[in-house]
């Protein structure tokens, strides 16, 4: 990062700093107390930075039309009054009365619908990632979250067993025999219930995928279906196409085991390991020929730094990827023709 770009903007932009700010996150807190250390003369932007994440501000959301008028209806009939037929500058004053009166409704109506926007958005707590980044949390009640790059997961503070995840997460649920709780993962396309195991979801390619590792969970579909999965399976939905997948995980099967900084494949097309990279990079792959889309790749790839992710997989498929902004341009290496 250059120091002539570190202005406030940059400070309020960056979801790693968001998160040393509010404490949420042991990797983060630890790198900006370092990175603080060895820039001191940033330390007034970072705790102006600091400050503003910390405070307390509306969010500016109105309830629709059909619930003002709801709420009018109710209250107007207790604001008649009747006009007498003369002494008109009487009548002028209970037409005041009732406009102040009405307005006084409508901004009661507005201050309860942002007071409630205020609070939910106090009481949430979120966790998100930049392209290319992955960290490890630890939620309130023991369970361990891996959030993969370009991912977010959020909760209430009062129920942290409740989580919603937009990207890819490997979840290791915190089991509570005494009461028996159980996890819940929200996503667009259904609800992962859980007591206490290890599974992996993702949201990519608007559908949810979930390969369960350990224990058992059960799926929550948007129609009621409910779906059991053991250890071992697959189950893969989208709500737009209403496509159903549940297998057993093969060998072949595309789903990378990214968690521990690397990619492992197993005779995986070509197409799907970028598929990933751009997710968690947030960049454009484009192919020279489609021919290029279904070499198969099989081994680790490094996934936290661009330039050895590339490297490796150009190695292992002998193609050349050409890294310019934010595309990737795959091509056949003209050393091997």
């Amino acid at each position: 990062m250059k120091n002539n770009d570190l202005n406030l903007s940059f400070f309020l932009e960056d979801a790693s700093f968001e998160n040393w700010a509010r404490g949420l996150n042991k990797n983060d807190i630890e790198y900006w107390n370092l990175w603080i250390r060895n820039n001191p003369q940033h330390i007034e932007t970072v705790e102006s930075a600091k400050s503003i994440i910390l405070g307390v501000s509306f969010v500016q959301q109105y309830p629709d039309k059909i619930k003002v008028e709801h709420e009018l209806a109710k209250i107007l009939p207790k604001l008649a009054i009747e006009e007498p037929a003369v002494k008109p500058k009487k009548s002028l004053r209970s037409s005041q009365k009732i406009f102040l009166l009405t307005t006084a409704a409508i901004f009661l109506i507005l201050l309860s619908w942002n007071g409630l926007s205020l609070f939910n958005n106090y009481n949430t707590t979120t966790h998100k990632t930049n392209f290319g980044e992955i960290i490890d949390l630890k939620l309130p009640d023991g369970t361990s979250v891996v959030l993969n790059g370009n991912s977010q997961i959020s909760y209430n503070k009062n129920n942290p067993r409740l989580i919603t995840l937009d990207g890819e997460a490997y979840f290791k649920v915190k089991s509570i025999p005494s009461t028996n709780a159980k996890f819940w993962v929200l996503t667009e396309d259904l609800k992962v219930e859980v007591l206490g195991t290890q599974f992996h979801v993702n949201t990519r390619k608007k559908k949810t995928n979930v390969v369960l590792d350990e224990g058992s969970i059960h799926l929550e579909f948007n129609n009621g279906t409910v779906t059991k999965m053991i250890p071992g399976e697959l189950v893969s939905f989208s709500k737009e196409s209403e496509n159903l997948i549940h297998k057993k995980v093969s060998v072949k099967t595309p789903y990378a085991l990214w968690r521990g900084g690397t990619y492992a494949f197993n005779e995986i097309p070509l197409k799907e390991v970028m598929f990933n990279i751009e997710n968690t990079y947030g960049i454009k792959v484009l192919y020279s020929n489609d021919s290029l889309k279904n070499i198969p790749i099989s081994g680790g790839i490094p996934n936290q730094n661009l330039k050895i992710c590339i490297a490796a997989i150009e190695k292992a498929t002998g193609i050349r990827i050409i890294h310019k902004n934010d595309t990737l341009q795959v091509t056949e290496n003209p050393i091997n023709n």
